[in-house]
C-alpha cells in the first residue's frame, strides 16, 4: 500500500510539474507574440529648438531650423518628421551668399530614399529671386526631381506672374521647371529676351 502510495504521489507530481511546465510555456509565448506585435513606430530621437547645419567638403549646403525634430528609426522605413514646421536654407556653390529658403508648417523627410516631403503654407524663394507658393511638395533627391499636383503660384524676379493650376514638375535647383494649366501675367520685355533668333 505504501508502495502504491508513493507512485500516485509522485505520479501527481509530475503531472503537476508538466502542468506549471506548459502553463509557463504558453505564457512565455503568448508575451512574445504581444511584444512582437507592439507598434515601434515612436520617435527614438526627438530634438528640440533644432539648428542644423549640413556641410559637403567644408561647403554648407544647407541650413535648417524647427520648433521640434523627432527621428523614427526603428521601423522599416526609417524617417525625420518636423510637425510643427520648419525654415531651410540652401546654398549654391555658385551663389554662396544668396541662399535659397523653404518655409513649411510640416515637413517629412525618407532618409534612406532620399525623399523628401513639405506641406502647409510651402513657400520657396530662389536665389534667383522667384517665389513659388503652393499646399504641398515633394523632392526625390535621387532622381533631382521636385513636383506637386497643386496649384503653384510664382512670382518671378520682374514682378511677372504665373499660376500652375495642375500643378508642376521642376529640377531640384529650379534650373528648369514644367506648369501644368498654367496661365499668368508676364512681362513683354522677358517673353522678348527669351524669343530665340532665327
Amino acid at each position: 500500500m505504501n508502495f502504491l502510495n508513493k507512485i500516485s504521489y509522485k505520479n501527481i507530481a509530475c503531472l503537476f510539474s508538466c502542468a506549471i511546465f506548459f502553463v509557463l510555456t504558453s505564457c512565455e509565448e503568448d508575451l512574445t507574440k504581444t511584444n512582437g506585435s507592439k507598434s515601434k513606430n515612436f520617435p527614438s530621437q526627438i530634438i528640440n529648438n533644432a539648428n542644423i547645419i549640413q556641410r559637403d567638403s567644408g561647403f554648407i549646403t544647407l541650413k535648417a531650423k524647427a520648433p521640434i525634430i523627432e527621428k523614427y528609426l526603428l521601423i522599416d522605413s526609417p524617417y525625420t518628421v518636423a510637425r510643427k514646421g520648419i525654415s531651410i536654407e540652401f546654398f549654391d556653390k555658385k551663389k554662396p551668399k544668396v541662399p535659397g529658403k523653404i518655409t513649411a508648417k510640416y515637413a517629412r523627410i525618407f532618409e534612406y530614399k532620399k525623399f523628401y516631403e513639405a506641406k502647409g503654407n510651402v513657400r520657396i524663394t530662389t536665389n534667383e529671386g522667384q517665389r513659388f507658393a503652393m499646399q504641398s511638395i515633394y523632392w526625390d533627391q535621387k532622381k533631382r526631381n521636385i513636383y506637386t499636383k497643386d496649384t503653384v503660384y510664382v512670382t518671378m524676379e520682374d514682378g511677372s506672374t504665373l499660376v500652375g493650376a495642375n500643378g508642376m514638375t521642376a529640377k531640384d535647383d529650379f534650373s528648369e521647371y514644367t506648369f501644368f494649366n498654367n496661365s499668368g501675367d508676364f512681362s513683354t520685355k522677358r517673353l522678348e529676351e527669351k524669343k530665340t533668333p532665327q
